[in-house]
């Protein structure tokens, strides 16, 4: 029988195992994403989020189970393709050169930490990373140097460059870190915009802060030592009764405004 692919479906992993060292940071993971959703991982140190998440994005292989990335199974396609469909804001970004906004953004589209040697952009790529930038509130700050930026711009600049591809898919990990509240703030509306704007998107975000998850979050999974705590709706999902069982420790859950405060019960 010949299979077939769900269009409404961004990522599927079923039964999902991952082994290194002879240790299972991942067992039993199902994950069904799809188009337009928006999810958050959430859970303590080492439950194995940011393992999962390479997953989602293509960068790694499972020990055991299928990943199926945007239709493609993982093991059966050329990775490096399928990684162009995938934007990927990841707040450690590296880069050796002091690059200027603008130029970040456009390593978006060769996957690369910096500008690549002989590459150029043509005038329509260019300008869609000029309007890309505007549209993360960096409209003035195009050609500002990478050193000259505030954590909360490099983030939003992360951004821009995660959707230049157009992904039909975006991956945060942890985008708040090391963001004071102001700029943390100016980030999650930033990213309601975002997904505002792009309804087909689907998203996965990595956090353990539940503070630190935009309004738009339609759906939520729990991890705890390496296996699904919880997974559904984020309403059904981010209770107190939940989220203190996956950190083990007694906390409170509240939702105002759309928004996820946490606090000791």
């Amino acid at each position: 029988m010949t299979s077939t692919v769900d269009p409404g479906v961004v990522l599927n992993l079923d039964d999902v195992r991952v082994t290194r060292a002879g240790r299972d940071l991942l067992e039993h993971v199902d994950l069904r994403v799809g188009v337009g959703e928006h999810w958050a991982l959430i859970g303590p140190n080492g439950a194995g989020k940011t393992t999962l998440l390479t997953l989602c994005g293509a960068l790694g292989h499972p020990s055991g189970g299928t990943v199926a990335v945007l239709g493609r199974q993982i093991g059966r396609v050329e990775l490096a393709a399928l990684r162009t469909r995938i934007g990927h804001v990841d707040p450690r970004h590296r880069m050796l050169g002091d690059n200027s906004v603008v130029d970040v953004i456009l390593t978006g589209l060769t996957g690369s930490s910096d500008p690549v040697p002989r590459w150029q952009a043509s005038a329509a790529e260019r300008q869609h990373a000029v309007d890309l930038a505007a549209s993360v509130g960096l409209g003035a700050r195009v050609d500002a140097r990478w050193s000259t930026l505030s954590q909360g711009e490099r983030g939003r600049a992360l951004i821009a460059r995660a959707l230049v591809s157009d992904p039909a898919l975006l991956l945060l990990d942890e985008p708040a870190t090391g963001l004071d509240v102001a700029a943390r703030e100016h980030l999650l509306d930033t990213v309601d915009t975002l997904r505002h704007r792009h309804p087909s998107m689907a998203s996965v975000t990595v956090t353990h802060h539940l503070e630190d998850l935009p309004a738009s979050t339609t759906h939520a999974m729990l991890l705890r030592d390496g296996r699904v705590f919880a997974s559904g709706t984020a309403d059904d999902v981010l209770t107190s009764e939940l989220v203190s069982g996956a950190f083990d420790f007694p906390l409170s859950i509240e939702r105002r405004a759309g928004r996820w405060v946490a606090r000791r019960a």
